[in-house]
């Protein structure tokens, strides 16, 4: 008799959907060898029955200032409770993989810290915890293809029915081919009642949304399938100056459905809309009907049931809405998904369509496209507006990506071209969903040195207009704000917007305290930025710190987060009077205070 293999659960926690890739590789990879794997979210799982699962592995991300996932808050908070024994999980084996960018200070600290409290709780590490890293040239896959590695050995140790052929033991692809997750139903037009038929414009844009949403595979936990609102263009500015190598823009947008009470520091998600040309490319290339009606369900769960939001499952949709709203086509096609096994993609990162193209004799079934391109995922963005000032609009400031391949192929960011394709004419309708992000409002009455270099000023634009309007109701405390750009001429954002307000007693006027300080690098022979203007206005910064004041940072996170808390070191040091240590130790009782904070973007 053949053995059956034990069973591996991978659990993921999530905030952009990197966590979910990379926990669907590591279970892709499992099975391949023989071994099967179940992934699911965190928030998903019992934490009660830890204990009684004999392995787990954790696939968990950091966000913000070492911030745990939305999906993972309750499952940290049940692990931090205080009577809960010291050996707890004793016999249970696990191993965690982190995904991080090492341009924050907490570098992936809440794999770290759920590291360390599964093992304070008396499980047993299969293998040293993996630490991926954004800063890395091939992305976390740069340190998850190795600790893979480890892991498949060091479990076929622990418990060789995990792989009853050994670790090395492959499946070929053809034998994988038979098992699709995905089962598409389609029916017959004239026998559907479609609720959606009679709904027009943003009823029918809401319904069809939420449905698509709730059947695809791709699912963020914590993002509804049903958008908290849907948003239209009421303006579209250009930034910087046009041929200068930039392109960053500044877009005013209204609410057209329910109006959400958002703050300052808060983040906006927006899911992008596609090329129409690409998707009927798609479409056309993989022998697809668009107007064919479907519903997508895993193999083994009814179909017959409404969701949380109330989307009921068993309701078809047209098979070109579906594709449109969940499926990243047009996308660079990431390593993990069944380009991976193409070398020649892992470079070059063609489209999902360039190499279905590349590859004509392939014809793949609809249910592996649904289970193997790229889900399309919403696009974060930090809100440069304050609603005190825009009550019913929320504003973004977005730098247009773009970017040439090692073969000379045109790239662009899917969203940010989108959103500076459309015209405000045209009324679009914008899913969007707001949250909570890493720069917390502060109080009217603390005072603020902001350091936000390029887009990174975006919600301080917004700090600095909702300080605006609490200097109607009474004096509010001044800002500082560090501003950094190439040129004066080329990219000084908001350069009208930041004068005005250092004026007349303004919020960011030098006669309140406050100031604005700008770092233009490439004005001169000697390259500026924005620590260097900190450490011009030393003083001044330790006043404010002394006054009590709260340090917001926003922008790249490759150097500039680090270069700031050096800069803020050596001010530390010079004015206080202590040791670099002794200032090291001070700005970190200023991040344990919640008077620091950081949000940073690779």
């Amino acid at each position: 008799m053949e053995k059956k293999p034990a069973m591996l659960l991978i659990l993921y926690a999530t905030q952009t959907g990197n966590a979910l890739d990379a926990a669907e590789r590591i279970g892709r990879d499992a099975e391949r060898r023989g071994c099967a794997a179940s992934v699911s979210s965190i928030d998903d799982f019992d934490a009660s029955s830890l204990p009684h699962r004999d392995t787990v592995i954790f696939v968990v991300s950091t966000t913000g200032q070492g911030d745990t996932p939305d999906s993972m808050k309750l499952f940290w908070k049940y692990l931090l409770q205080r009577n809960i024994a010291k050996n707890w999980l004793e016999g249970v084996h696990y191993a965690v993989f982190g995904l991080g960018d090492s341009g924050y200070q907490k570098y992936n600290f809440v794999a770290k810290k759920l590291d360390r409290r599964i093992s304070d709780l008396g499980a047993t590490a299969i293998v040293e915890r993996g630490l991926g890293d954004d800063q890395h040239p091939s992305g976390y896959e740069g340190a998850l293809d190795p600790w893979m590695s480890s892991l498949w050995i060091m479990l076929y140790q622990i418990n060789p029915k995990f792989f009853p052929n050994g670790p090395d033991f492959v499946i070929s692809d053809t034998t994988l081919i038979d098992r699709p997750k995905f089962q598409i139903t389609y029916l017959e037009t004239d026998k559907v009642d479609l609720q959606s038929s009679s709904a027009t414009g943003l009823d029918r844009v809401q319904m069809q949304t939420g449905r698509a949403r709730s059947m695809s595979p791709g699912k963020v936990s914590h993002i509804k399938n049903i958008p908290d609102c849907f948003l239209k263009m009421i303006k579209n500015q250009p930034l910087s100056r046009t041929g200068c190598g930039k392109d960053v823009r500044h877009f005013e947008l209204e609410f057209v459905s329910a109006t959400i009470q958002y703050g300052v520091g808060d983040v906006l998600e927006v899911l992008p809309g596609q090329d129409p040309s690409a998707v009927d490319a798609f479409l056309q290339r993989c022998n697809l009907n668009p107007e064919s009606l479907i519903i997508v369900h895993p193999i083994g769960i009814e179909s017959h049931h409404r969701d949380a939001e109330g989307n009921d499952s068993k309701v078809p949709i047209k098979l070109k809405t579906f594709v449109e709203l969940t499926m990243d086509i047009a996308s660079a096609s990431p390593r993990r998904y069944f380009f991976e096994v193409m070398s020649y993609n892992q470079k070059e990162r063609r489209t999902v369509l360039e190499v279905l193209e590349d590859f004509p004799s392939v014809q793949m079934p609809f249910e592996w496209l649904v289970q193997l391109v790229p889900p399309l995922k919403t696009r974060a963005f930090s809100i440069s507006s304050s609603p005190s000032a825009h009550p019913n609009q929320v504003h973004l400031t977005v730098n247009v990506v773009s970017w040439t391949t090692p073969f000379k192929r045109k790239r662009a960011g899917l969203c940010s071209t989108w959103l500076a394709g459309l015209d405000p004419q045209d009324g679009v309708y914008i899913p969007a969903w707001f949250r909570k992000g890493s720069l917390p409002p502060p109080p009217a009455s603390i005072p603020l040195v902001l350091v936000g270099p390029g887009t990174g000023c975006a919600p301080f634009r917004g700090f600095v207009e909702e300080r605006a309007t609490q200097d109607m109701s009474g004096t509010a405390a001044p800002i500082m704000l560090f501003f950094g750009c190439r040129n004066e001429e080329n990219d000084f954002l908001y350069k009208d917007f930041w004068l005005s307000h250092a004026q007349n007693a303004g919020p960011l006027s030098i006669a309140r305290g406050g100031g604005f300080f700008v770092a233009f690098s490439r004005d001169q022979p000697q390259k500026v930025y924005v620590q260097h203007k900190m450490q011009e206005q030393s003083e001044r910064v330790w006043d404010l710190i002394l006054e009590g004041a709260s340090i917001y940072v926003a922008g790249s996170s490759t150097k500039m987060p680090s270069d700031v808390m050096s800069a803020l070191e050596e001010i530390i040091s010079k004015e206080a009077g202590v040791s670099r240590e002794t200032a090291v130790l001070q700005l970190r009782r200023l991040e344990k205070d919640g008077r620091y904070h950081v949000e940073a973007w690779s």
